[in-house]
């Protein structure tokens, strides 16, 4: 019994421990980390080496990189790319461009400002399961808004989903209208931070207004624009709910971009160890852009000092 009690008691001093306190209090926090995204992520990039299918019993083989060549050396699969590159540089364009004027809208006072920017905000505030299934019912061709409104115009039925731009047309609009919110909201953060007396010399000076947003608005916003730019490049690039609900890779498969392209793979093919390997090359794609920002940004501010 003194033995025991002996234990319990070093234990106990050993939990009561103040060096060792920390430790303790992160440790869950670090288990659940690791459980649920840091093993999967191992696990994942292991099966990238095998030929192993979800849907097979059969004990997996080692195929070493054969698995990324067979990814890197698809037509298909270069073909989502082109799809997603396109699907990207559109949407990204829309929305710096709507977000951007949406910002000189409400970097002024006006009446109901709060009110209007809220509503304006409430886009991405939404699911993108609810974002896609608006919009499908939108591009309806029989009781769509879109229809509806175009029939005033024409007797023809417009079919928008239809032909390949008409859905990748649809799909851009959908995500643009998301999170054109987003950007408007870091352009505000720069424009609002423009001292007044820059613009109160430049209208001394009467510069033009082109010269007055070149030279003194747009260097505040800069910065602004390229992490916008970073961010909504990634996650575009990861674009899958609203393409999947609106089309389904559709027509054909003209807008299936990479992220469809790969559930499909994993998850209605069953080419896990396929899947596996294409989501690492979509993660060194994502990392690559990544550091091409952190370029800019290092050479901007070696410009600047």
């Amino acid at each position: 019994m003194a033995e025991a009690s002996s234990t319990q008691g070093g234990f106990g001093a050993w939990l009561l421990d103040p060096k060792r306190r920390g430790a303790l209090l992160v440790a869950p926090a670090l288990t659940i980390l690791f459980v649920m995204n840091i093993f999967p992520l191992l696990w994942s990039f292991g099966l990238s080496f095998f030929n192993y299918k979800a849907s097979s019993q059969r004990t997996p083989k080692f195929k070493g990189l054969d698995n990324y060549a067979d990814v890197l050396t698809d037509e298909k699969v270069w073909e989502r790319f082109q799809t997603t590159a396109v699907i990207v540089a559109s949407s990204v364009l829309l929305q710096l461009i709507v977000g951007f004027l949406l910002a000189l809208l409400f970097a002024k006072a006006f009446p109901l400002r709060r009110i209007v920017l809220m509503l304006v905000l409430t886009p991405m505030m939404l699911s993108f399961v609810s974002v896609g299934v608006f919009f499908k019912l939108f591009y309806e061709p029989t009781f769509g808004i879109v229809s509806y409104v175009l029939n005033f115009f024409t007797t023809e039925k417009f079919v928008m989903l239809a032909t390949p731009a008409g859905a990748i047309a649809g799909i851009v609009i959908a995500d643009a209208w998301m999170w054109s919110p987003f950007v408007m909201l870091l352009v505000l953060a720069g424009l609002v931070s423009v001292p007044k007396y820059l613009y109160e010399a430049a209208e001394i000076d009467r510069a033009s207004k082109w010269r007055t947003f070149w030279t003194i608005t747009f260097p505040y916003i800069k910065s602004l624009l390229l992490l916008a730019v970073l961010f909504r490049t990634i996650e575009t690039f990861k674009l899958f709910d609203i393409v999947y609900i609106i089309t389904e890779g559709g027509p054909g498969s003209s807008t299936e971009t990479i992220a469809v392209y790969l559930y499909r793979t994993g998850f209605q093919f069953f080419k896990t160890s396929q899947s596996s390997a294409l989501a690492y090359i979509v993660l060194f794609i994502v990392i690559v852009l990544t550091n091409l920002y952190l370029y800019a940004v290092n050479r901007r501010e070696a410009e600047v000092s």
